[in-house]
């Protein structure tokens, strides 16, 4: 059973299909070397035996059939592969160490591969291979001269043993080496099998685990794991905008309620009704704009209410939202310094931007003004390749451990909650910040509070 999900694994597969792929060129390979072995053989024979036809038809011309013999005879009596044959023209052997021929093998002149048998062979029909050269002497007479092609048969019989050796070895080696692989595959896969069913159940504290080797595992167990611990943080979240919107969204009906009860329990004159009506309109608008905010921030952190991102001036828009302000400034006392760095632009939607700026403006003239500093300074410029909108009051700020939750949904800190608000502005703006690829700081303005929205400059091309 273990074995048979070995062999079905993606990993034994690629194996064997390498294996029968590297098998395949070996092969070919082998076979090409083979072949290019036989022919140089072919080649050093055919020249060696045309060398030796040529000298022998030299000795003919200079002492005829005779001293051709003679020739022959003394050179069959030395140990050489070479083969001889000389027939007289009705056919009949005159001199050589060949004793059968292929038939028909001198009936025409040139290079030929032809059986024979020689005088000195033990074994009966037993009939060997030869490369010879056929020469028409002058008389009639016909002249063969030969070599035995034993040793090119034995090398291509090593030839294709050593092939067939070395596929075999290949095969084991390949399937023993595709086990193997598929082994440690097959262990990885089911140590992430394991840990998925674990967080399946359930835990989504849990994380794949990563073996170190930094190969494709390695990649997609950090993907899947980044995955989770945004899965996480967003249940995380979800969980707690569902606790905070049952205890912040409680007071206010509460209130509503309590508004229509005591209306109707009063009666009372046009005036009072008008008067309880109206704080009823006015809570239910309060309750309107939060849940309209918390949809937006959804939209926004699911990617979906960007929009068209377009090229923008930040400098505009920040004076466009400073203007917008400058009225709610002069009431409460304080003064807005702009300080914008001209010419940068920032790929954006141009409208979330401003909002993100307004809910920022927002929260300074609220909570960042002092009876002795009442004064605001809002910023762009340029920082590497970021584009920084600052906001900075000069009030008393945020202690360092309250800094990381103030852009969580409906947190409002103790010196807050005596002031009207619903504790999404800064959630709305690092939610906006964040769809635009960029991210919120919060930091130490000494004293006061310095909120900067960072996002990628845009550079425009030609």
């Amino acid at each position: 059973m273990v074995l048979g999900k070995l062999f079905r694994t993606t990993a034994f597969k690629l194996s064997l299909a390498y294996l029968v792929i590297f098998a395949i060129g070996a092969g070919l390979v082998l076979g090409r070397v083979a072949w290019n072995v036989k022919g140089l053989m072919d080649d050093q024979i055919a020249s060696t035996v045309e060398a030796e036809v040529k000298g022998l038809g030299e000795q003919y011309a200079q002492g005829g059939i005779r001293r051709l013999v003679f020739v022959i005879e003394q050179r069959m009596r030395q140990p050489s592969a070479s083969l001889y044959l000389v027939t007289s023209p009705n056919g009949q052997v005159i001199a050589g160490n060949i004793i059968e021929l292929q038939s028909g093998a001198l009936d025409r002149q040139g290079v030929i591969e032809t059986g024979y048998m020689r005088d000195d062979d033990q074994e009966a029909h037993h009939q060997h291979r030869a490369l010879a050269n056929v020469f028409f002497l002058p008389g009639g007479f016909r002249l063969l001269v030969g070599r035995d092609l034993g040793d090119r048969e034995n090398l291509r019989h090593v030839m294709s043993r050593a092939l067939f050796t070395s596929l075999a070895w290949l095969i084991a080696i390949g399937t023993l080496g595709g086990l193997f692989v598929a082994i440690r595959v097959l262990q990885r896969v089911n140590t992430l099998s394991v840990s998925a069913q674990d967080i399946m159940k359930g835990d989504l504290s849990q994380r794949l685990p990563l073996s170190g080797s930094n190969d494709e595992l390695d990649h997609l167990a950090f993907n899947l794991n980044a995955m989770l611990e945004r899965i996480d943080e967003l249940m995380t979240g979800l969980k707690d905008v569902s606790d905070n919107i049952a205890h912040d969204l409680k007071t206010p009906l509460t209130r509503l309620r309590n508004n229509a009860e005591e209306a109707l329990r009063e009666g009372g004159s046009s005036e009072v009704m008008g008067q309880a009506l109206e704080r009823v309109i006015e809570e239910s608008d309060g309750l309107i704009r939060i849940f309209n905010a918390l949809l937006t921030i959804a939209r926004l952190e699911a990617g979906q209410a960007g929009g068209e991102l377009k090229p923008c001036d930040p400098a505009e828009i920040l004076r466009e939202i400073v203007e917008l302000y400058e009225p709610s400034a002069e009431e409460a006392g304080a003064q807005i310094a702009v300080e914008a760095e001209p010419g940068l632009t920032i790929l954006a939607n141009r409208e979330l931007i401003g909002q993100a700026l307004a809910n920022l403006l927002d929260n300074a003239l609220k909570y960042g003004l002092r009876d002795d500093a009442r004064s605001l300074r809002a910023s762009v410029r340029r920082v590497g390749t970021r584009v920084e909108l600052m906001i900075a009051d000069r009030g008393p700020g945020i202690a360092v451990g309250d800094r990381g939750r103030v852009t969580d949904r409906f947190v409002r800190l103790e010196g807050a909650r005596s002031r009207p608000g619903s504790g999404l502005g800064l959630s709305m703006a690092q939610a906006i910040v964040k769809l635009h690829g960029g991210d919120v700081r919060i930091e130490d303005n000494e004293p006061g509070l310095r909120v900067v929205l960072s996002l990628p400059v845009s550079v425009p091309h030609d």
